[in-house]
């Protein structure tokens, strides 16, 4: 029996690469559950984002832009299963990518921004942390129960779904690594 070709993309955040804790432990799971993965490397964005919504605009335009040029030549209707996963502004430029191209995918958006739920229909899970200060915790909880989404929140972790509890962060980051193999299988938790 031939197994189905699964692609996995990886849009990361501004200064959280894909070599970064949950980007490089889920490329590292997806890859030996079969997936082929691709990583889309940002480069160039100005400093001090951070509360300039100027400046978070143009993330984002460069972002998508990158990410046009990197992703051109897939053949996405070569596979059978597409995941995109999203750290930050990824997670805005993942499903806004899908939507473009008509992409029927999954997406699994690690601390996801209030600029991510513009678009409706996203299947996905989503991981905050209620110490973020990238986005309202209140609005990503709206957000994700409006659109279906099941949202995953560890208690006091910041934009990195980290604590500063060294121990704490290595067991969540294991809770988190198991419901994105359960997703990536299609199974519900």
């Amino acid at each position: 029996m031939k197994a189905k070709k699964k692609l996995a993309c990886f849009f990361p955040g501004i200064g959280y690469t894909c070599d970064k804790p949950l980007l490089y432990y889920s490329r590292s799971l997806l890859q030996k559950m079969g997936w082929e993965v691709v990583c889309v490397p940002y480069s160039g964005f100005p400093a001090g984002v951070k509360g300039n919504a100027e400046k978070k605009e143009q993330c984002v335009r460069m972002a998508a832009e990158q990410a046009e040029a990197m992703l051109k030549k897939i053949r996405w209707n070569k596979y059978e299963d597409i995941l995109f996963v999203g750290k930050s502004v990824g997670t805005v430029i993942g499903p806004a990518y899908a939507k473009a191209h008509g992409i029927d995918c999954r997406q699994i958006l690690f601390t996801p921004v209030e600029d991510t739920f513009a678009y409706t229909g996203i299947k996905a899970i989503a991981f905050y942390g209620t110490a973020d200060t990238w986005a309202e915790s209140d609005v990503i909880r709206a957000n994700c129960h409006r659109l279906g989404i099941p949202l995953y929140e560890t208690p006091d972790a910041n934009h990195s779904l980290e604590t500063g509890h060294v121990g704490r962060d290595i067991r969540e980051l294991g809770k988190i690594m198991r419901l994105v193999r359960y997703f990536a299988a299609g199974e519900e938790r």
